[in-house]
């Protein structure tokens, strides 16, 4: 049976039990993540670069995330649990195995000056500040609301935190939009399609989507959501939407997996269609999906590229009547972060 679309219609259940992810890590500073590559930024530590990946998945999920960490330089395998709310702990003793002495090979990575190793070493706060609920034991969360990750990855200089986007102030909670929106589609008990020729074409490809993403395995998950939007797209028509849908979720896995300039250039595509079809709702909830994405871009001059067409996207949107026009405070704090990115820019030019 067809769903509603995920910005009418969600499941409000609590995902039973953690996911559960292995992750190795290698001894020259690349990692793997539930399948996933991993690899540290210049002056990252490989060890930082993978905790900042299962924080963003379990704040994206809205769900604990145990993690079984195995890394073969220090040779020892540690047990970790990340909360939805992005802070970590050791959930056990960590277990000596043999040691990897040869090295993965790799010219794009940088060899880590650290190891996971005993229990204190992974006692690390998360990356910045997050806007999450207030902290709380690791367990199943109360219900599936998921507060988008916006912390920006780290650049020559970090940016305030008033890059946050701002709750606006109504006496009524606002509803899930966005990357938020489409986690809990994720965390549903059953996909979520829209049409009757939806539900029979792609139940199958969206739970194992979905299975794929609450298991940690990214790539998988990619690699399946591209090829269903193709196939979806030749059955349906490129505009149908189911596929506008699929395309959602599309960029939501390429922010997870580490890819937000593409989640943000898709999350745009579909705001435009949006906006052109006057659903001026889920258009809204598509330029809110690229914010996030946006502010997860490390380059400022693909931050400034990106940021002016998100701009001109979402000042047009907030002249016409729906919700982008009456929640103000979010688009001048992008507006506010242009400004910095083109400071960093300029300092980065005469370096």
């Amino acid at each position: 049976m067809s769903r509603l679309s995920f910005e009418k219609k969600r499941v409000q259940q609590p995902a039973a039990h953690p996911a559960t992810v292995a992750v190795r890590v290698f001894g020259a500073g690349g990692a793997s993540v539930g399948g996933a590559s991993v690899v540290a930024a210049p002056g990252e530590e490989i060890q930082q670069a993978v905790l900042n990946h299962l924080q963003r998945l379990a704040i994206s999920l809205g769900a604990p995330i145990r993690a079984t960490i195995r890394d073969d330089r220090a040779g020892c395998v540690v047990p970790l649990e990340v909360c939805a709310d992005g802070s970590s702990r050791v959930t056990g003793e960590a277990v000596r195995v043999p040691r990897r002495e040869e090295p993965v090979s790799s010219t794009a990575v940088q060899a880590p000056t650290g190891q996971f190793g005993p229990a204190p070493v992974m006692e690390v706060p998360a990356p910045a500040p997050l806007p999450a609920p207030a902290a709380e034991a690791c367990g199943p969360v109360a219900h599936a609301r998921v507060p988008a990750p916006v912390t920006e990855a780290a650049a020559p200089a970090p940016e305030p935190v008033m890059d946050a986007p701002v709750p606006a102030s109504t006496s009524t909670p606002t509803p899930p939009r966005g990357f938020d929106a489409v986690a809990e589609e994720v965390l549903g008990d059953e996909p979520v399609t829209e049409t009757a020729e939806g539900a029979e074409l792609l139940t199958g490809p969206l739970t194992r989507i979905n299975e794929d993403v609450r298991a940690g395995r990214i790539e998988a998950a990619a690699e399946l959501a591209d090829r269903t939007v193709t196939e979806a797209s030749a059955v349906l028509g490129p505009d149908h939407a189911e596929v506008l849908h699929l395309r959602e979720l599309t960029a939501y896995i390429a922010y997870l997996a580490g890819d937000p300039v593409r989640a943000c250039r898709l999350s745009l595509d579909l705001a435009a269609l949006r906006r052109q079809a006057r659903d001026t709702e889920a258009a809204y909830g598509n330029v809110q999906s690229a914010a996030t994405a946006w502010r997860a871009v490390r380059d400022p001059e693909e931050g400034l590229r990106l940021g002016r067409d998100l701009i001109d996207l979402w000042t047009g949107l907030s002249a016409e009547p729906g919700p982008a026009a009456e929640e103000t405070r979010p688009l001048e704090s992008a507006r506010a972060r242009m400004v910095r990115l083109a400071d960093r820019a300029a300092r980065a030019a005469q370096s």
